[in-house]
């Protein structure tokens, strides 16, 4: 029997996995969940051997369930091609004795390409089944990296448009270049005066505008989503944490059914989220270890059970981690409430109005699988240099927050099982701060000199992402208000007020 979706905040109405990814978000404001989370069909060591490619239908398909197979191979082979610079999609590496999964060798070097690259796919084909004659528009807050690659999966894909708000001052200047840079009738890229919750909240009152949707649909329009927030950019992530563990079992350095700790850099949850789901697939994951930088909401959250966004926003300088409303924990919520929809939603009404929630004790007790600690901005620095100088490797600064918390984890609790760390971002996306950790004289260099710098010294190619953005001109210079996002909306696509 085929898998049905609901709402995380109302469980009565069931759609198919296509009907969820076209919505994106519930019309309740809800995220949609699988009715159960399916068991793989396979062996993990019956994996050993395949391709990403091959990995990623085994588990998809599982979730998919309205998808027949040519579509789905057909969605699987069209994202995980040349545009990733290795063959085998995520490589391994291993430092000091631990596991990085580059998951940033796609076409906008970071791990936002794992699953934007096949959504528009996925999208289309969904649309396509569905009958859907109005034309998608899919919209989107980022933090930095979800921006650039949807708008390079969505660029110029017939019957969609994309629209992106980003926090002006709050994502680097390579990111930021990434995508006011980006080509394509079909793209709008708009910086916002706030901060990426200030956009991810403009973004979610934009779905729920019933006015504006009506107004849509008469011309011919209708919003989705590309944020995490969004079941079918979700689903790919799961992929993977298979492959990972499967890749170790191959190259044993995993024993069959021996566990694996996974440590994720996390501000919206989707990642780690991701990995708690491989786990309840059957994959021999022991803790998830939430790693969050001075935004330190999940942290304190994992800690005390309250979660608690009414505090100082702090830009760091792991900007796709500045993040106090963690939209994919609702998920988990919803899960550990015992699936009670009305309980969930009274939870995600109280952050809406007061800023804050609490679970019960029992709810607690469900989280024992988390292990949640935070560094500091001179501890990921820190971590940055002490990984170069030990072994040549540069860590981007998310994934040396991951690091840097990994390392805490072991004092913690002498638990030194496998451990994955997923490397979620290119050091070329950060290069000034990573950089200057390494050595603060590097100060004085212009961002592309850095960029250069790095690839001498870190003996790697600069990616091809980079490369087209150094001369590349800039085509999107719009700036508004938090305010003034439905009327920037509204203009873009030509929909009367």
């Amino acid at each position: 029997m085929g898998i049905l979706y609901s709402s995380t905040r109302n469980d009565e109405k069931k759609i198919t996995a296509s009907q969820a990814i076209l919505k994106g978000l519930a019309d309740d404001g809800g995220l949609f969940v699988p009715d159960h989370i399916p068991e793989l069909t396979c062996s993990l060591r019956d994996l050993a051997g395949r391709t990403y490619q091959e990995v990623a239908y085994e588990v998809m398909r599982l979730f998919l369930t309205d998808f027949t197979e040519a579509e789905l191979r057909s969605c699987i082979a069209q994202a995980y091609d040349s545009k990733f610079d290795t063959e085998v999609i995520a490589p391994i590496v291993e430092a000091e004795g631990t596991y990085y999964m580059e998951l940033f060798h796609g076409a906008t070097i970071a791990f936002k390409d794992m699953a934007l690259s096949i959504l528009p796919h996925l999208m289309i084909t969904a649309a396509k089944k569905n009958q859907v004659k109005n034309e998608i528009v899919i919209l989107t807050a980022t933090s930095g990296d979800t921006g650039k690659a949807a708008l390079a999966g969505f660029a110029g894909v017939e019957g969609t448009k994309i629209i992106v708000f980003y926090p002006k001052n709050g994502v680097s200047p390579i990111q930021e270049k990434q995508m006011v840079t980006q080509k394509g009738d079909n793209t709008l890229v708009v910086g916002i005066h706030g901060n990426f919750d200030d956009a991810q909240s403009g973004v979610k009152a934009l779905f729920n505008d019933r006015k504006l949707a009506e107004e849509m649909a008469a011309a011919g329009l209708q919003f989705s989503s590309a944020n995490s927030i969004n079941i079918g950019r979700l689903i790919p992530q799961i992929v993977y944490y298979v492959y990972g563990y499967v890749k170790l079992l191959e190259e044993d350095k995993l024993a069959e059914g021996e566990r694996m700790n996974v440590v994720v850099p996390t501000g919206n949850f989707g990642n780690i989220l991701a990995a708690f789901y491989a786990k309840q697939m059957g994959v021999p994951i022991g803790k998830l270890i939430c790693a969050s930088n001075e935004n330190k909401v999940l942290y304190d959250f994992f800690t005390t059970g309250k979660y608690d966004r009414n505090r100082e926003f702090v830009l760091t300088s792991s900007p796709s981690m500045d993040i106090l409303i963690s939209s994919n924990l609702e998920r988990l919520i919803y899960r550990i409430t015992g699936e009670d929809a009305g309980k969930n939603a009274e939870l995600m009404n109280s952050l809406l109005q007061t800023g804050v929630y609490e679970i019960t004790e029992q709810m607690r007790e469900q989280l024992g699988d988390f292990y949640g600690s935070f560094a500091s901005e001179e501890e990921t620095a820190v971590r940055i240099r002490e990984m170069y100088e030990n072994t040549g490797y540069i860590l981007d600064t998310h994934t040396a927050v991951a690091s840097a918390v990994y390392r805490k984890y072991v004092a913690d609790t002498k638990d030194e099982a496998v451990t994955l760390i997923a490397s979620t971002a290119s050091p070329f996306k950060f290069t000034r701060n990573v950089m200057n950790a390494i050595d603060s004289n590097y100060n004085t260099m212009s961002d592309f000199e850095l960029v250069d710098e790095l690839s001498r010294i870190g003996n790697v190619d600069v990616p091809n992402a980079i490369t087209e953005i150094r001369t590349a001109p800039v085509v999107h210079d719009i700036v508004c208000d938090k305010t003034e996002m439905k009327e920037t909306v509204k203009k873009f696509l030509g929909v009367d007020a």
